[in-house]
């Protein structure tokens, strides 16, 4: 008998929204690409990188009332704090682009929502420790949660994927993509206070 637990796991949050896209929400998105667009690494982003301060209301209601549970459930802080949304952009990702591995700086929680996304779409997430376990490295018979260095999860239209800023994700080109694949992503910071005073480590942010 015996048990294998697992230990410092990297927490990544998933949600279904229930409907689809309104024909409001499809116009601000469209208004929103013709505003401009700026080639990144990959593939393109708005030149809004502020959508959500007036436009797609109810995807951002959608995003916060996760990101109320991912803070909860996952961080489960004592005192009361106050996450927000700060940048938020629209990515359309052609057939054949990527997204290449960045974490995200100046943030605690990030997200990503779906817009559209075809079957063969996934995001990929590193571990950050597989520098110092790739200092020893076999061949694994089959990959497992233990002795991977990547993990990745398939991009869903109208899902949602939250996870700690820190943690480096990708996304790999689909070659079988007959579409744009658009997805929100966003960022996020906190008003509250953080630390103990009596360990010298409070920080109060307003």
């Amino acid at each position: 008998m015996y048990n294998i637990n697992n230990i410092f796991p990297s927490p990544v949050y998933i949600a279904k929204r229930d409907s689809d896209l309104t024909s409001n929400e499809e116009k601000d998105i469209s208004s929103i690409v013709k505003e401009g667009m700026h080639k990144n690494t990959g593939n393109s982003v708005s030149d809004n990188s502020y959508i959500f301060n007036d436009k797609l209301e109810k995807i951002k209601e959608f995003c916060e009332q996760h990101i109320k549970v991912y803070v909860e459930q996952v961080m489960n802080p004592k005192e009361k704090l106050d996450f927000y949304i700060t940048q938020s952009r629209i990515n359309v990702t052609k057939p054949g682009e990527f997204h290449h591995k960045h974490a995200h700086q100046n943030s605690i929680i990030s997200g990503v929502f779906y817009i559209a996304a075809e079957e063969d779409d996934k995001i990929t997430f590193s571990d950050p420790n597989a520098k110092v376990k790739e200092l020893i490295e076999f061949e694994q018979k089959a990959y497992n949660l233990w002795n991977s260095s990547t993990w990745f999860f398939p991009s869903i239209t109208n899902e949602l994927i939250l996870f700690p800023s820190w943690l480096g994700h990708r996304v790999e080109p689909n070659e079988k993509a007959t579409t744009d694949r658009i997805s929100i992503a966003f960022n996020t910071f906190v008003k509250g206070t953080l630390g103990i005073r009596k360990e010298l480590t409070e920080l109060i942010l307003k």
